[in-house]
């Protein structure tokens, strides 16, 4: 079994190829805590999201719980994918309308979050401004937090599929969350492996019918069972890069007809689709029609009256526009 040695040689090795493992920086998409489990077997005792298996504490490091004081019991409301030090990927639907929404990372157990988790407020929320809330089309939103986290082992950045990655290429794809799985939502995070389903099929008449958009991604099982429901919304669909430690976030949760139905799979926003949209919000790369942006600044959101913010969406230096993107070098890294 790989231990904390192991491990550290792995993150050695990265660093050379990736850049120096500080903090959020240089690495994304490994999942420390998953060596401390002795490299856990996720192939036996399957079941779903819908019904669910436990996740082993810090298990997916990058996902967040977001928050609603008034929602029942834990308060979880949608998940979402941290992909810096201060910004989380989730979908726009998690907002119809603008809510009281707080960010929790590094929890597992959300009634126990534990010592290493960390709470933060939302300091600017980004819609994409062709949202369609009847629909669903576009459904991907971006949340700037209050301060950037300090990631553990148990807080880690994703890393996101650039349009460069062949998803035929990765393999053990993953759906996690706190979502439906009896009448409400579950305390402790619950994972299923799930299968990416062709899109032309998804789309068929005896599936969705026309209804899957060209940004979407379907995942799940043919004959159902296994599935993300209400409550999972904003999450990650990550599949595993072949022959090696590094997960990649493919999609975003956006819906599905019900949960875990025959023929009804779970719906995805395809981060790859939207890619250079994600960089774009974070200053990446040169933002072109930035008027038409759903920019809510922190002092739109009655949780934080405090907070200052600015509608403005100001181009950012050339330099940041002609960044060109390793395939596994995190977003983060390209910010400092």
């Amino acid at each position: 079994a790989m231990n904390w040695l192991g491990l550290l040689v792995l993150l050695t090795v990265a660093g050379l190829a990736h850049g120096i493992w500080e903090n959020c920086g240089g690495i994304c998409g490994l999942r420390p805590m998953v060596y401390e489990y002795e490299f856990m077997d996720h192939d036996e005792n399957i079941t779903r999201v819908v019904g669910g298996t436990d996740a082993k504490a810090g298990a997916w490091p990058w996902i967040v719980s977001l928050k609603h004081p008034g929602i029942p019991g834990t308060r979880h409301l949608c998940g979402g994918s941290l992909i810096t030090a201060d910004w989380v990927l989730t979908a726009a639907h998690c907002f119809d309308p603008v809510s009281m929404v707080y960010v929790v990372i590094g929890a597992t157990q959300l009634t126990k979050p534990g010592p290493g988790a960390q709470l933060r407020r939302i300091k600017k929320l980004v819609l994409h401004e062709h949202y369609n809330k009847n629909d669903k089309s576009n459904d991907i939103a971006l949340l700037q937090l209050s301060k950037p986290v300090d990631c553990s082992p148990y807080t880690q950045l994703a890393c996101v599929a650039d349009p460069t990655l062949s998803l035929s290429e990765l393999q053990n794809c993953w759906v996690a969350g706190w979502g439906a799985t009896t009448a409400r939502g579950d305390d402790v995070l619950q994972e299923a492996k799930v299968q990416l389903i062709d899109l032309q099929l998804c789309n068929s008449s005896h599936w969705y019918a026309g209804k899957i958009h060209t940004h979407n991604l379907c995942a799940g099982y043919p004959q159902g069972n296994i599935d993300t429901c209400q409550g999972d919304s904003g999450g990650p669909l990550m599949c595993q890069e072949k022959d090696s430690d590094y997960f990649w976030v493919v999609g975003v949760t956006s819906w599905g007809r019900g949960c875990a139905r025959a023929k009804r799979p779970g719906v995805y926003t395809s981060t790859q689709y939207f890619y250079d949209w994600i960089l774009a919000q974070m200053g990446l790369t040169s933002r072109a029609h930035c008027s038409a942006q759903q920019v809510f600044p922190a002092a739109a959101i009655p949780d934080d009256p405090k907070a200052s913010g600015s509608k403005s969406c100001s181009v950012p230096p050339t330099l940041l526009s002609t960044v060109q993107v390793d395939n596994r070098v995190d977003f983060n890294s390209m910010l400092k």
